[in-house]
């Protein structure tokens, strides 16, 4: 955790500095300015007109994403005195109800309970498309969050949110893709019990400190951004895509990886306590995106209902878990939950019908098997494209879960259970080369259909994963990556700002799900039509540590730099998160940097941060 040093003094840059400030919509507003805080109070109703933060002390404060509340129905006079910004109800103008003021590195906002009890809440809604705040913390029964907890903006930094005058304060925490979108957190007001309550919102820039990056200016995407992977759903309270999207099971494992090496958020939450509670909603039976069953929490009942677990999905649940309980310790959790995760390594494990030890999707992902409408998504992650029956990346996953689970099983005195997920583990190993690396390129494929045929579209992700976890021997390892960078040169893919491609060959119209072309289907056959459009070959962050950390593992960091740099550069002008002019996000681009998103804010972008943890030998081995 590091906490830079703050300014003693606010500036006063507008209105009157005392007395009666002007109301209504067109009434100046009070602005104050730290090396971390940039604030405008609101002149009509408690509240902010405009916020922003600068975790880093750079003077780079990025446009508001405080999105206007509305008129108030009640009517307030607003004055400033001692620095305090205070807000009293017209009908009693003497006895103030909310005051805020901004001191150094924190924003206060402190409310009276009056005699009439008149005061109300005071919420902060923030537009995504600007920065995708969330709140991280403990949920309460009545779904809060409870108090402290830390409100994060991407693109800006951290603050820590305390309370007094009360021992259980909580904030409301709503959030919605739908319509207008919005993320709202609301402050309540005092009440006769608790006749003042005092919130403090401090600016903190959290990251692990990394040898060899103090003083580089290089990494302040990564120090302002380190924290952007942790989103909490406000609804299912889970981590998530981000505060209003998708809750996924196949994206758990980034989560965890990223939460061993974060530093205590605030006093008593840390990010595997995050972890650990998304873990123990799935325990208890949350059905997330990549499940069977999963219904989105904001579709409706005409929304589609997943039909086949993704073969990614429980392996990435049990990799969280061993991060969690092998980077906090907490043999006690493991222990009380040990049946569940056995019971997902079950799953994992259960014998295919043809005898592989590989794990199978139920989909042939033969070329020509997807149909024009569709009826059953892939494999994995990668759900537009025809991943099926084997796919490299999943039994990658699938090898270091096992890997994890014999090690815990080992720590709890499981021998029996230690020695079979071990052994299956092993059983991976000695066949994933043989059966997925190309032979005629050294690239390891992206699947195996049930047809026996290899499907080799260059996927820089999956000769990557195999490279970093171990499953190819030094040579092969070095061949693939020498073949992917040479590809990726042949290509003219050179722009790193914009991420990586996911393929660097058209993905054919037989080998593709997804035929509409907004989702990079074609309508020729080579697929060409749709190349460079969201997963066939669009430009991403998302996936990019795999390359990254697999030149880094092999001692490649010039290669990996020419890489990460760039990436880098983007992620500290938020290059991966918002819309473009076309009104499509910019977690997927074209070649050229065209947007091709539809998330806004999608957190598999922000494991890349694993890469300059890796660049530092940093990063724990497979167990």
């Amino acid at each position: 955790m590091l906490r830079q040093a703050q300014g003693l003094v606010c500036a006063l840059l507008l209105a009157n500095a005392a007395g009666m400030i002007a109301q209504g919509t067109g009434g100046a507003a009070l602005q104050h300015e730290t090396s971390s805080i940039q604030v405008a109070f609101d002149t009509r109703q408690p509240g902010l007109r405009s916020l922003s933060i600068d975790s880093l002390q750079r003077g780079e404060f990025r446009p508001s994403p405080i999105a206007d509340p509305g008129a108030s129905p009640l009517e307030y006079t607003v004055s400033e005195t001692d620095g305090w910004v205070r807000y009293a109800l017209a009908s009693d103008p003497n006895h103030p109800v909310w005051e805020l003021r901004c001191d150094a590195d924190t924003l206060r906002m402190r409310s009276i309970y009056g005699p009439g009890g008149a005061s109300r809440d005071l919420t902060l809604r923030f537009n995504p498309d600007v920065t995708h705040a969330t709140l991280l913390g403990h949920v309460t029964p009545s779904g809060d969050v409870a108090l402290p907890a830390l409100l994060h903006l991407p693109g800006m930094g951290s603050l820590r949110v305390y309370a007094s005058g009360t021992s259980s304060a909580a904030l409301h925490y709503a959030a919605q893709r739908k319509g207008t979108a919005f993320v709202a957190i609301t402050f309540p007001a005092a009440t006769a019990e608790h006749p003042s309550i005092e919130y403090s919102l401090q600016s903190a820039a959290i990251y692990p400190v990394v040898p060899g990056i103090a003083g580089d200016v290089r990494f302040d995407g990564f120090r302002r951004d380190y924290l952007d992977i942790f989103q909490l759903h406000a609804v299912t309270h889970v981590l998530a895509n981000n505060a209003a999207s998708d809750s996924c099971a196949i994206t758990a494992y980034e989560d965890a990886d990223i939460a061993r090496y974060t530093p205590e958020l605030v006093k008593g939450l840390t990010a595997l306590d995050l972890v650990r509670d998304t873990l123990d909603h799935y325990l208890a039976g949350f059905i997330g995106c990549g499940l069977k069953g999963y219904h989105a929490f904001d579709a409706g009942p005409e929304g589609d209902t997943s039909i086949n677990t993704d073969t990614d999905a429980y392996p990435s649940l049990l990799i969280a878990a061993y991060d969690y309980a092998d980077g906090s310790g907490d043999l006690a959790w493991l222990r009380r939950n040990y049946a569940g995760l056995r019971g997902w390594t079950e799953i994992v494990t259960a014998p295919n019908a043809d005898g592989s030890p590989l794990i199978e999707f139920p989909a042939s992902g033969n070329t020509g098997s997807w149909t024009e409408k569709i009826t059953i998504r892939s494999a994995n992650w990668w759900d537009t494209i025809g991943f099926g029956h084997q796919d490299a990346y999943s039994n990658a996953l699938a090898w270091r879960a096992l890997r994890g689970m014999a090690a815990l099983a080992d720590r709890i005195g499981e021998q029996a259970d230690a020695a079979k997920y071990r052994r299956r583990a092993d059983q991976i190993h000695a066949l994933y080369a043989s059966t997925f690396i190309d032979p005629a390129s050294g690239v390891v494929a992206g699947w195996k259909s049930a047809d026996g045929v290899l499907h080799n579209y260059y996927f820089p992700f999956a000769s990557g994963i195999a490279v970093r976890y171990g499953l190819l021997d030094d040579i092969q390892g070095r061949r693939a990556m020498n073949a992917i960078l040479a590809k990726m040169d042949a290509v003219g893919y050179r722009n790193f700002s914009l991420g990586l491609p996911g393929n660097l060959v058209s993905i054919p119209h037989a080998d593709y799900v997804d035929h509409d072309p907004n989702w990079g289907g074609g309508k020729l056959p080579d697929g060409s039509d749709g190349f460079q459009i969201y997963e066939n070959g669009g430009a991403t962050a998302c996936f990019s540590y795999f390359t990254l950390g697999a030149l880094y593992h092999l001692g490649e960091k010039q290669q990996g730099d020419r890489i990460l740099m760039p990436m880098l550069e983007s992620f500290a002008h938020q290059g991966f998160s918002g819309r473009g002019p076309n009104g499509k996000t910019n977690d997927w681009k074209d070649w050229n940097g065209g947007a091709h998103g539809y998330e806004g804010f999608l957190l598999d972008n922000y494991y890349t941060f694993l890469a300059v943890l890796d660049r530092a030998g940093k990063v724990a081995t497979i167990p």
